[in-house]
């Protein structure tokens, strides 16, 4: 670039901050982009977590029930036991 004037000087300087001005724009806009994408992730994490701790409770839940039944069973088989041996022995199997 051989001598360039004053005025083209400032014509490529009046540019490049044009293009800066641009980039900003579109970094800005890429982060609230982003920003938004994180929060609804939060978002959705905190729900799964809700989720989770109540599926956890429901299988709790679920758990102790099952070992209920089953000692209820267990005591209506000794009691059907007392009474007649062999049908006992032969619903354990």
């Amino acid at each position: 670039m051989v001598g360039l004037t004053g005025l083209e000087k400032f014509s490529h300087l009046e540019d490049k901050i044009y293009r800066t001005i641009e980039l900003t724009k579109t970094l800005r806009q890429e982060k609230e982009a982003l920003e938004r994408d994180v929060a609804s992730t939060r978002r959705e994490l905190g729900n799964l977590l809700d989720e989770k701790e109540r599926l956890e409770s429901q299988v709790e839940r679920l758990l102790s029930e099952r070992d209920m039944i089953r000692m209820k069973v267990e005591a209506m088989l000794d009691a059907v036991a007392v009474l007649d041996p062999e049908m006992a022995e032969a619903v354990r199997k």
